[in-house]
C-alpha cells in the first residue's frame, strides 16, 4: 500500500535539542572541547553600569566561530544559516524557538571588542594544540598573501597638498572643536611634488595624441598610495600582483608550525610594506607566544622575499637558523677578485690592492661598504681597457651584511636547505590557499587595519580548532583499532593454544 505523510505543524511539549544532535557531531564535539567562559572577565570592563545588555561574548565568540567554520562572512547571512541549524543552535546555546541576536549587533559588538580579546582566544586554542603535541615548536614557516579590502579602486581619491586650504580649515575646525568630539582621522595629505608630477603625467597622457591603434589614453592614470587614497577605508592600500589587475589590499602574514601545521602567529599589516620589513616583528611575536608554552624556535624558513642583511643578523643574534633564500641579484664573489676576511681587502688579477674605504648607502637606505684601488695601481694596469673602462679606478660595492649572506648562500644551496624549501612549500603554502577557499579569508568585510587583524585571527582560530577535533578523532579511531587488533591477536593465540 502507497504511504503518505500528512504534515501539519504542532506544538513540541516535550523536546530537547541535545537528543536531536548526535554525539560524534562537530558542533557538539567542539561544545564539549572549547572553554571560553574566561571571556566575561576579560571583556567585563568594556561594558558600562547602565543601558540594554549587549549580546552574550560567549555567544558573539561562537557566532563569529562559526561564521568561519561555515565560511560565511555577512552576518546577516550567518544568522539565518545558524536559526536553520540545529546543531549550531545546541552549540550556541539557543533553542529552536529563541531568536538570534540581530545582524547589527554583531557588528557593533565586533567593533567594540578590541584586537586583544580576539588574540587571547587564538592563545588559548594555540595553548589547546599545544597540549595535545601538535606543536614542535622549533621549526617555523613564514609566508604572507594580500588579502582583498572592502574597498574599490573606482572610488579611489588624490589626496591634498599639505598646505592647502582644505588642509588649514581642517586645522582650525580641529583645535576648535572639544576633544570628545575630534574626528578620529583627519585630512588625507600628500607633498605637494609628487601630486605635481601625477598631474604633469596625467597632462601628457592628454596631449598625447599619437598612439598605437585602440589605445586610449583619456582614462589612464597614474596611482599610487603616495598619491591616492579610498576614503572608504583609508588603510586599505594599492598593490597589484604579476599578471592581475591593481586591488585595495591588506597584508597578511602568518607563520605555520611545521609538525602538524597548527597556525602559530598571524596578523595584519599595511600592503604598501615589503615583506621584509615585517619580519623582525613577526619572528619576535612568535617567540613570544612559544615561549609562553614553554617552547623554543630554532629555525625560521620563508620565501626569498624576505631576504635582507638586517634579517638575517637579527635572526643570527637570537639564535635562530634563517632558512631564507638569497636574493636572485646576490652574488657570492666578485668574478676574477680574492676576498681576504681577516684585513677585510679585495685582491685584482694584477695583484693589486683594493682595500675598505668608506661606508655609503643605496637608495633603500641599506648600508653599502665600498672598495677601491688607487688611481696609480689602474693607470698602469694592462688591464683598465677591460676592468674600468670608464673610472680612473676600479671600484667594489658589498652589502654591509656580507658575512650574514654568505652564510645564508652556503646553507641555501646544502641538501637540507633543498629540503627545508619542499617543508614551507607543503605547509605554509597551502593552508593560505585553505583559509581563502574555506575559511572565509577571501574578503576583508570590515573596514581598517584592526579590523582586518580581528578578521584574520578569527580564521586562524578557526583553523587550528578544526585540525585540533580531526587530530583528537583520528587518535582514538588509532587507539580503538590497536586495541581490536591487539584483542584479536590475543584470541588467535588463544585458539592456538587449545589445539
Amino acid at each position: 500500500m502507497q504511504g503518505k505523510k500528512n504534515y501539519s505543524e504542532k506544538l513540541f511539549v516535550s523536546f530537547q535539542l541535545s537528543d536531536r544532535v548526535p554525539k560524534n557531531n562537530f558542533y557538539r564535539m567542539l561544545m564539549e572541547t572549547i572553554e571560553l567562559q574566561f571571556l566575561y572577565k576579560d571583556t567585563r570592563k568594556l561594558y558600562g553600569s547602565t543601558g540594554n545588555p549587549y549580546i552574550d561574548p560567549v555567544v558573539f565568540f561562537k557566532l563569529m566561530l562559526t561564521g568561519y567554520l561555515e565560511n560565511i562572512t555577512s552576518d546577516r547571512k550567518l544568522v539565518e544559516h545558524c536559526s536553520m541549524r540545529m546543531d549550531i543552535l545546541y552549540f550556541l546555546g539557543y533553542d529552536i524557538d529563541e531568536q538570534l541576536p540581530w545582524h547589527s549587533t554583531i557588528s557593533r559588538t565586533r567593533q567594540l571588542y578590541p584586537a586583544e580579546v580576539f588574540e587571547m582566544l587564538f592563545n588559548k586554542v594555540f595553548t589547546m594544540c599545544v597540549k595535545k603535541g601538535m606543536v614542535s615548536g622549533h621549526t617555523q614557516a613564514v609566508d604572507s598573501a594580500p588579502v582583498k579590502a572592502n574597498a574599490s579602486m573606482e572610488s579611489i581619491e588624490l589626496k591634498k597638498p599639505f598646505q592647502s586650504i582644505e588642509r588649514h580649515f581642517e586645522i582650525v575646525d580641529t583645535e576648535n572643536q572639544p576633544p570628545a568630539l575630534t574626528p578620529p582621522t583627519g585630512l588625507i595629505t600628500a607633498p605637494q611634488y609628487q601630486l605635481s608630477r601625477v598631474k604633469k603625467h596625467q597632462d601628457k597622457l592628454r596631449d598625447n595624441t599619437v598612439a598605437s591603434v585602440g589605445a586610449s589614453h583619456e582614462k589612464a592614470q597614474l596611482v599610487s598610495n603616495k598619491t591616492h587614497y579610498n576614503p572608504h577605508d583609508p588603510d586599505a592600500r594599492i598593490s597589484v600582483k604579476p599578471g592581475k589587475a591593481r586591488k585595495l589590499n591588506y597584508h597578511c602574514s602568518m607563520s605555520v608550525d611545521t609538525a602538524e601545521v597548527v597556525i602559530s602567529h598571524i596578523q595584519a599589516d599595511f600592503e604598501d610594506g615589503r615583506d621584509s620589513q615585517y619580519l623582525p616583528g613577526l619572528a619576535s611575536s612568535i617567540q613570544d607566544r612559544l615561549a609562553k608554552n614553554e617552547l623554543i624556535m630554532t629555525d625560521l624558513l620563508a620565501d626569498a622575499v624576505y631576504s635582507n642583511g638586517y634579517n638575517y643578523q637579527f635572526l643570527e643574534k637570537q639564535n635562530i637558523t634563517a632558512w631564507i633564500p638569497v636574493f636572485g641579484m646576490y652574488k657570492p664573489e666578485v668574478e676574477g677578485f680574492l676576498y681576504d676576511n681577516e684585513i677585510d681587502q679585495f685582491s685584482c688579477p694584477m695583484g693589486k690592492l683594493l682595500p675598505f674605504k668608506a661606508l655609503e648607502y643605496n637608495a633603500d637606505g641599506k648600508p653599502m661598504k665600498a672598495y677601491w684601488a688607487s688611481r696609480k695601481d689602474c693607470m698602469s694596469c694592462i688591464l683598465k681597457v677591460k676592468c674600468a673602462p670608464n673610472t680612473g679606478c676600479k671600484r667594489i660595492v658589498r652589502t654591509a651584511f656580507d658575512p650574514e649572506h654568505q652564510r645564508a648562500y652556503i646553507r641555501q644551496h646544502s641538501r637540507r636547505g633543498k629540503r627545508m624549501k619542499r617543508v614551507r612549500q607543503s605547509t605554509v603554502e597551502p593552508v593560505f590557499g585553505s583559509l581563502v577557499q574555506y575559511y572565509g579569508l577571501n574578503k576583508i568585510n570590515v573596514l581598517g587595519n584592526e579590523g582586518a587583524h580581528k578578521n584574520m585571527l578569527m580564521a586562524a582560530i578557526a583553523f587550528n580548532i578544526k585540525k585540533y577535533l580531526k587530530t583528537t578523532e583520528r587518535k582514538v579511531v588509532i587507539n580503538a583499532t590497536m586495541e581490536a587488533n591487539c584483542s584479536s591477536k590475543i584470541n588467535y593465540t588463544l585458539v592456538l593454544r587449545l589445539f
